[in-house]
């Protein structure tokens, strides 16, 4: 598995990321030997970038990851954890007070002394002038206690990310991590690549099947991308069926082509999804990725090409 640096961090992380979202019964129940089997194949297989949220099944992301990686028995510097604070089940809290108190329960939950990133959590959902006056001051002093190395924020609106860089001290945020703006249909995350390298922030890019549009099966029902959108990904990927080719296998590896983005986090829940993406990522490495295929998929796709979807409050 090919290692990239993340931005001026220091820490090389696989391509492919593992996104435990799913261990939290996200997406249908996943028995603890299952995670444990899953996270202990990545790992084996050189995935060593594992990224959770306490919002992630209510907190069992979290307990189930954090006994997956126990489970390892490796030295804690081989691998990488990400986990998210301000977002939850119960909804969304940027104050100081409770991020603070925040890590303190993931690092229980996870049985670590540490994380690696410390990321606010789909901030396009508070007032991003609190995320830069009051939740990264916050961020900050948790780094400079040890509780975490690096810290970063998330969301969807590509435009959030250029708000807070703008607005907070050079070299106060290590990471951003998009979702969705990488993918098949939408590649609107590269525009931004310059702009978040002048910065030095890493770039992790999360969700490279745009939450399901671009499977086999579709999305779930609750997705909010447009009718059009939706229409168009099952058209592709029926395409791609009929020409015995795998949609979700051709959408990851476009998204690992682009070497500026760090890793590309996958949610996986089983055995079967950890090879199947690591083989992608294999293939993708020996022989390319298929071109003939990737065309005619952008052709289809070319009518809603980086369509997005509203997600957050409006900002004033």
């Amino acid at each position: 598995m090919e290692l990239r640096e993340l931005g001026r961090t220091g820490l090389k992380l696989s391509s492919v990321g593992f996104g435990a979202s799913p261990l939290g019964n996200v997406f249908g129940t996943v028995s603890d030997e299952e995670a444990v089997a899953s996270v202990g194949l990545a790992f084996k297989s050189g995935i060593n970038f594992f990224d959770t949220s306490p919002y992630y099944g209510g907190t069992l992301s979290e307990k189930v990851l954090g006994k997956a990686l126990k489970a390892l028995g490796a030295p804690r510097t081989s691998y990488v954890v990400a986990t998210k604070c301000g977002r939850y089940k119960e909804g969304f809290d940027f104050s100081a007070e409770r991020v603070t108190r925040s890590i303190e329960e993931s690092l229980e939950r996870l049985q670590l002394d540490y994380v690696d990133i410390l990321q606010c959590h789909d901030i396009e959902f508070g007032s991003l002038d609190q995320v830069v006056n009051e939740t990264i001051p916050a961020l900050v002093k948790l780094k400079e206690a040890g509780k975490t190395r690096f810290i970063g924020i998330t969301g969807l609106p590509l435009s959030i990310f250029s708000y807070v860089l703008d607005r907070v001290p050079p070299g106060t945020l290590d990471v951003v991590l998009s979702y969705c703006h990488y993918s098949l249909n939408d590649s609107t995350l590269g525009d931004l690549v310059p702009y978040l390298k002048s910065k030095g922030v890493g770039i992790i890019h999360a969700s490279p099947l745009s939450m399901g549009l671009l499977t086999q099966a579709g999305p779930p029902q609750w997705h909010p991308a447009s009718p059009a959108l939706k229409s168009a990904c099952q058209a592709a990927a029926a395409h791609c069926k009929e020409k015995g080719k795998n949609i979700s296998k051709l959408a990851l590896q476009f998204s690992l082509l682009n070497k500026e983005i760090t890793s590309v986090l996958v949610g996986m829940k089983s055995v079967e999804q950890v090879e199947e993406n690591v083989a992608a990522a294999r293939e993708l490495a020996t022989c390319g990725i298929d071109e003939e295929a990737l065309s005619e998929v952008e052709a289809i796709m070319k009518p809603v090409r980086n369509h997005s979807w509203p997600s957050g409050i409006q900002q004033s």
